[in-house]
């Protein structure tokens, strides 16, 4: 891998350009705005407080009109986007108007394919009946809101805002205003957690119908709050086996439920336009533009990063140059290593033949230990059983190695 810091103008090479459009392509929006600060949180975002006057919504939006006019102009016929996912920080801060004019922006630079699917990520706090109406009308098809847990103390723990009853009722609030598909965020082993408190916070999301579930581990970032209270004592940091437990349990009760694993860390419904095809396009290996403040990029191997304050992120697209503060070129052990990293956590898995010799081998034996389904090795795609999906980090090194 290649990698260095961008100081002249930021250009993609003709063969990262080469084959735009024969694959998935995607924009993601970073959105840097919170109201508060979440403990565990190490994304780049920032409250108010914290930018004082060197940066607001309108600053930043300005600046994404001109990031986009300007990717637009360096893919040279940039095709349509067939996926928009605005991130976060929390995007439901910019308000229905806000998220309207977003996409708009996204319109204007690359038009949308048709059945486009375009998410928005959102605080339930800050939303409304009015909120999901006005989205929708602007042409998103997709919400995914942070619930993380139903148990008041797990949500002090981890600085949650919002009360425990809210999300549910915001995922009913989003359906009924027409959205077909919407996403709630769980976190599990939180310091505290009880058993009984996760199975109160899958009884939540169940009761409110949504057809998709992300939940992820907890993970002590470092630089974070909650990873101080871990250094000083405070909390007990997570512990391996209650993860697994946890996962089990989550995975028990969706799939009794209905909702099917496609990703490690993802269930949805055996629906059309369940599964989250934005992130889909990640674990395929598509490609995607990332506007926005600290937001990566992907093109045709070539990956970059944008710079990280708002402030700064305005002031260079005011300069009319590009914001990205550093790129690297993938060589081909690297794509081949991604490639087995991030298909292999999906439900239908890896091709056999994506992998070298020894990786066959490994493969096998992993299979032999009842990590891979040796019915799905002996059709020709490495696929994780139940236990593997545990240890699935662990089976990527082994096939890679």
């Amino acid at each position: 891998m290649t990698t260095a810091p961008t100081t002249d103008r930021f250009a993609l090479p003709a063969t990262a350009l080469a084959g735009l459009g024969s694959r998935p392509f995607g924009v993601y929006v970073h959105v840097p705005f919170c109201a508060t600060r979440c403990g565990y949180c190490d994304f780049n975002t920032y409250t108010a407080g914290e930018l004082g006057s060197a940066a607001s919504p309108e600053s930043w939006l300005e600046g994404l009109r001109r990031e986009l006019d300007l990717a637009a102009g360096m893919l040279g016929e940039p095709p349509a986007a067939d996926t928009v996912f605005v991130g976060g920080g929390t995007p439901s801060l910019l308000g229905a108007d806000g998220l309207g004019a977003v996409l708009d922006a996204v319109r204007q630079a690359f038009g949308l394919a048709e059945g486009a699917e375009v998410t928005t990520e959102s605080n339930p706090e800050s939303t409304s009946p009015e909120f999901f109406a006005g989205i929708r009308a602007a042409g998103y098809t997709r919400v995914s809101l942070g619930m993380q847990s139903a148990a008041p103390h797990v949500l002090r723990v981890l600085d949650r805002v919002h009360t425990p009853g809210r999300p549910a009722a915001a995922a009913r609030e989003a359906r009924a205003a027409g959205f077909a598909h919407v996403n709630l965020d769980l976190i599990y082993g939180t310091p505290g957690e009880r058993t009984d408190d996760l199975r109160a916070s899958l009884d939540a999301v169940l009761g409110a119908g949504v057809d998709h579930v992300s939940a992820y581990a907890l993970i002590v970032e470092d630089g974070t709050a909650l990873a101080r209270r871990v250094r000083k004592g405070e909390l007990p940091a997570p512990d391996d086996d209650v993860l697994a437990a946890d996962y089990e349990l989550i995975d028990r009760t969706l799939t009794s439920a209905g909702l099917r694993w496609y990703e490690v860390s993802n269930w949805a419904a055996d629906e059309p336009g369940a599964r989250c095809r934005h992130n889909l396009g990640y674990w395929h290996g598509g490609d995607w533009w990332g506007a926005g403040p600290g937001a990566h990029s992907h093109v045709g191997g070539v990956r970059w990063w944008n710079v990280k304050h708002p402030a700064r992120y305005s002031a260079v697209l005011a300069e009319g140059e590009p914001p990205a503060a550093g790129h690297e070129v993938l060589t081909a052990a690297d794509r081949h290593l991604e490639r087995v990293m991030l298909e292999l956590r999906l439900a239908e898995g890896l091709p056999l033949d994506a992998l070298d010799g020894a990786g066959v081998r490994e493969a096998r034996a992993a299979a032999a230990e009842g990590l891979l389904l040796e019915p799905a090795l002996a059709a020709g795609r490495a696929v994780l059983t139940d236990r593997g999906r545990l240890l699935a980090d662990a089976v990527v090194r082994r096939l890679v190695s």
